[in-house]
């Protein structure tokens, strides 16, 4: 009797894994930056428009948090627009993940202040004075006499990782500066407040703020891709080893000319 209970009991449990395994071939999670949220939510609406029998989640909260999905098995793709850290792979593959990773656009940084602000250029050296509190007042640099409110992106932020390695150099951020969780946050603060700078990614920009260059250099198709422009990146998707079935077509997909003219659409630069 005890037998047949187990017999019955573990075919229940194949039944049961069979059906899990069915399921999660049509459904698939993407999480982490919201520099690459629209990127994803747009080729997930397209991709899912020719393949309804597949169901795509596509989740924000930064790279960290889609960093810690990958490493927790939580998330069938990460999307971050920061390279993985030797130390973030490490506790992957202790974790038996092994990230790989995928560039599915080029961005860049872009430094924005209020667009009544009369500044057109600034330098490295003199963003890094302002967020490390040595430039307090837009008339230090030309411009009017005007407090400067510093908007910066919270720590779980992979566009704030790359700003820390290419502008602050691993210098602190004073702390008066707001720490915001979204690009969309700094876009609305700067937009709203006459004495802010912040940045955000590209395809964020838009006229409520003024774009500055830096360096003299303006961050466009040309300056990006030869790197010219200071704070150029490349914007990833991860995955677990190398993307099999519908994950590596939807990445197929990004990196094909239709994904990557979604891409151009977001206003972020393709990857050809």
């Amino acid at each position: 009797m005890k037998t047949k209970i187990y017999i019955i009991a573990l075919v229940s449990m194949i039944i049961a894994a069979l059906n899990l395994s069915a399921a999660s071939k049509n459904q698939i999670t993407c999480t982490g930056s919201t520099t690459v949220l629209p990127i994803a939510q747009a080729a997930a609406e397209s991709y899912m428009d020719n393949h309804p029998e597949i169901n795509i989640s596509v989740r924000g909260g930064g790279s960290g948090v889609g960093v810690a999905a990958l490493q927790n098995g939580t998330t069938d793709i990460c999307n971050s627009s920061r390279p993985m850290k030797s130390k973030e792979i490490s506790v992957a593959k202790a974790k038996g993940i092994n990230p790989v990773a995928y560039a599915i656009a080029n961005d860049a940084i872009s430094i924005i202040v209020h667009t009544n602000n009369p500044i057109k250029d600034i330098t490295i050296q003199q963003i890094k004075d302002i967020y490390t509190g040595k430039i307090k007042n837009w008339k230090a640099l030309g411009g009017p006499n005007l407090p400067i409110v510093a908007v910066s992106r919270d720590v779980s932020s992979g566009t704030f990782e790359v700003f820390n390695e290419k502008v602050l150099a691993g210098a602190k951020v004073e702390g008066s500066a707001q720490l915001l969780a979204s690009n969309n946050a700094v876009l609305s603060a700067v937009s709203n407040t006459p004495g802010a700078i912040g940045y955000v990614g590209l395809g964020y920009v838009n006229e409520t703020v003024k774009l500055l260059s830096v360096n003299r250099v303006i961050p466009a198709v040309a300056s990006v891709k030869n790197n010219s422009y200071p704070l150029a990146r490349k914007l990833y998707m991860y995955t677990n080893g190398n993307a099999k079935g519908e994950v590596e077509k939807l990445i197929g997909f990004i990196q094909s000319e239709k994904g990557q003219k979604i891409v151009e659409e977001q206003g972020f630069i393709n990857i050809k």
